[in-house]
Formats: structure tokens, C-alpha cells, sequence
């Protein structure tokens, strides 16, 4: 009896990570930065001039005049809605493909999130969707430039314009994304909420802005809500509305101040390696990257198709996975709209509001689509600004041997 012996791992080293320096960009500048807030003795951003200087710097860098920074970049998405300002049971229309954290602002706002289906090519929200799920109740859409991917949002401002409904970009992810008409992602909409969580391009541990071009009423309500609703540029101590403290503190304004300077580079570096797989996978049937126009990579997405493939994604991630390579299918576990904060209503006590009857919609087979990604046809691949052209090899060795053991 013959035996098969075990090929070798292609992998003998991690990869960089975000999660440890090895996947991050971090200097003396940054260290600098800290050792002069704890040195000024000024942690909050009330009384110190970190926070105000970043929102600065970062308004320079996307050409806007409005921006407003936050304790995170949930909180910032957040600080968007509210200044959206819906009523109970007004409507707020996402997707189910993406982080918990474009969708609760939402419901902690008393707002319905309605769901509307993605594009198969990029996982991202179909505008044709969005505008027939538009109603009279519509007040805002939220886009999610996802994996760095841009978004149609030329396209969806004309649909959010033509029916008096606000455009909110989430770019959590998308940090230097362009948009079809080269625009910088986050620039179109009426608002654009950014991340400096961890694992995203740049980062400060956490942290988020709100940046807004043309529209500083609904920056300004959005700086309100991030301070108890108190008009610091009054005498008066008072709160105009109810909101809550969301607050950047100093140490955090001040790491990213030293990190911006880094964006650009760390794109740029994450947009070659990016290249270089897309090139070395172009011959693997079934896998096919995402646009890389405008990409800036925060994860390597790949669409797969199954029939092509010789298999969903599962069977490559789990190769990807055995070679020390961090991958997903389908990203997320399921949509959104069937997590049990929204599909049982798990709000405020017993009350289920304000999802008493908007639950009933969050059922298996509202939006297809994003269903069939999450359920395997999309692959994801951890990536990195310090991936060397070898790491990149070896995933692309790692991509081939997957291919091959399921095409069998």
C-alpha cells in the first residue's frame, strides 16, 4: 500500500498582521506624538489643541471644510445619523454586507435600517436596489465602500438628490479609495465617516471623523452630538438636544496626526502588492479580484464562481488558512438583517421598538445576492501595507494549491 506524503508548507514565517507592529506603521513620530500630550498634561480634547489640529490636517488632506473627530468609527457613523436627524420609525436604507457598526446607529436613533441587495461584482449596494427601496419614509442611505472598494456614489447622489434623502459614505475601510469620477471616497455624499480603529489604514487604536464638503448645518449637528449637545462656541452651558459624549481624546488626535503623513505610502505599497497577486492568480479558474480601480485594499477580496471554481470559498480559505494565510469566506457569519439585535428585536427591554414590525422583514432570502456572498462566493484575504513581494508569492502559491486540490 503506497501513501501520500504531505506536501511542504509553503509558509514558514506569519505574515505581517495588523494586529502587532509587524503590520503596522509605527515610529518615533509616534511616540513623540504621545510623549507630548502626557507632557502638556492636556488629555481632553476641550482643553488641548491635538484634536483641533488633526480635524484640521485631516480636512486638508481630503480638500473639505467641515470636520468633526470622534472616539471611534462607529461612534462617527453615529454622529451622521444623528444629524440626519430621523424620527421613530423613519428609514434608513444599507446593506446586510458589512460591519455591525453602519447599521446600530441606526436603530439607536429610533430609525428602521431597510436592506437593500448588493452587486455581485463588488459586493457593494446596487443602486437600482437602493432607489426601489426608497419610500416616504426614506431619510438617508448609507454606502459602504467595502474592502477599500469605491462605491457608485456619483450614481447614488443622484438617486439620494432627486429624492431629498441624505447620502452618508461609510470609508471605515476605504482610506484613499477614488470614486468614478476620481473623486476622493467620502467627498460625495453629504457625509463621509472614517475609522482609525486597529486594523484600517491608518490607526489610533480607535477613533473616527465625520468630514462633510457642502453641507456645515449637518457637520455642526454632528459636533454637537459628539459633546453632549453643549455649543462650546457659546458662554452658555447648556444641551440643545438629546446626545451623548463621543469625544476624541488628545492622545488619540495625536497618534493620528502622526500617522496621516504615512496614508499615502502605505496605499500606494498596499495598491503594488495588490497588483501583483491580481496578475499571478489571473489564469486560476473561478476567482476573480475585485475592481482595482480607486482600490485601496483594506482586505484582498476575490468573488468566486463555484461551478468554475470546483467549489465556494470555503475549501480555499481553509487551504489558505492550513498555509498560515488569513483568510474568510463569505466574510461575515450572516447578513446583518439576521443577527438577533434586528431579526428579534433585541433593543430596549421586552419592547422590541423600534423594530416591532419592521422584524418581520429581516428573514433568509430578503436580499440574494448578499446572501450567496457571505454564504461562500466571496473570499477574503487578509492584506498589508508590509507584505514583501514574497509574502505575495506565497499566497498566490497558497491560491494555486487551493485551486488545485478542489478542481481535483
Amino acid at each position: 500500500m503506497t501513501t501520500t506524503e504531505p506536501s511542504s508548507p509553503i509558509r514558514t514565517a506569519p505574515l505581517p498582521s495588523v494586529g502587532d507592529p509587524s503590520g503596522r506603521r509605527f515610529g518615533p513620530e509616534e511616540i513623540e506624538a504621545v510623549t507630548r500630550v502626557i507632557t502638556s498634561g492636556q488629555l481632553n480634547s476641550t482643553v488641548g489643541g491635538e484634536t483641533r489640529a488633526w480635524e484640521q490636517e485631516f480636512g486638508a488632506y481630503y480638500g473639505v471644510p467641515d470636520v468633526v473627530a470622534c472616539s471611534s468609527g462607529t461612534a462617527a457613523l453615529h454622529l451622521a445619523v444623528a444629524a440626519v436627524d430621523p424620527g421613530p420609525g423613519d428609514e434608513i436604507i444599507t446593506t446586510g454586507l458589512s460591519d455591525a457598526g453602519t447599521v446600530l446607529p441606526i436603530v439607536m436613533q429610533n430609525a428602521i435600517p431597510v436592506f437593500a441587495d448588493v452587486d455581485p461584482q463588488t459586493g457593494i449596494l446596487d443602486p437600482a436596489s437602493v432607489e426601489a427601496a426608497i419610500t416616504s419614509r426614506t431619510k438617508a442611505i448609507i454606502v459602504v465602500h467595502l474592502f477599500g472598494v469605491a462605491a457608485p456614489v456619483e450614481e447614488l447622489r443622484e438617486i439620494a438628490d432627486r429624492h431629498d434623502v441624505i447620502l452618508i459614505e461609510d470609508c471605515a475601510q476605504a482610506y484613499a479609495t477614488r470614486t468614478a469620477s476620481g473623486a476622493l471616497a467620502g467627498t460625495i455624499g453629504h457625509l463621509g465617516c472614517f475609522s482609525l480603529q486597529q486594523s484600517k489604514h491608518i490607526t489610533a487604536g480607535d477613533g473616527g471623523m465625520v468630514i462633510s464638503k457642502n453641507h456645515p448645518e449637518l457637520a455642526r449637528r454632528a459636533r454637537l452630538f459628539a459633546d453632549k449637545a453643549w455649543p462650546r462656541d457659546t458662554n452658555e452651558r447648556t444641551h440643545l438636544f438629546l446626545s451623548l459624549n463621543y469625544r476624541m481624546t488628545e492622545l488619540q488626535a495625536a497618534v493620528a496626526r502622526a500617522q496621516l503623513p504615512k496614508l499615502d505610502g502605505i496605499v500606494g505599497d498596499r495598491r503594488a502588492r495588490a497588483a501583483q497577486l491580481a496578475a499571478a492568480i489571473a489564469d486560476l479558474p473561478g476567482l476573480r479580484p475585485a475592481p482595482d480601480a480607486g482600490t485601496s485594499y483594506w482586505q484582498f477580496p476575490i468573488f468566486v464562481d463555484p461551478e468554475q471554481a470546483g467549489g465556494d470559498g470555503h475549501p480555499y480559505a481553509k487551504v489558505l488558512g492550513a498555509e498560515g494565510i488569513g483568510a474568510s469566506a463569505g466574510y461575515i457569519q450572516r447578513p446583518l438583517y439576521l443577527t438577533p439585535v434586528l431579526a428579534e428585536a433585541k433593543t430596549y427591554g421586552d419592547s422590541g421598538f423600534p423594530l416591532s414590525e419592521a422584524r418581520s422583514r429581516y428573514v433568509r432570502g430578503l436580499c440574494p445576492v448578499t446572501e450567496s456572498l457571505i454564504d461562500g462566493r466571496l473570499l477574503v484575504i487578509s492584506w498589508n501595507e508590509n507584505y514583501t513581494e514574497a509574502d505575495v508569492d506565497d499566497i498566490a502559491a497558497a491560491l494555486r494549491k487551493a485551486s488545485e486540490q478542489t478542481l481535483g
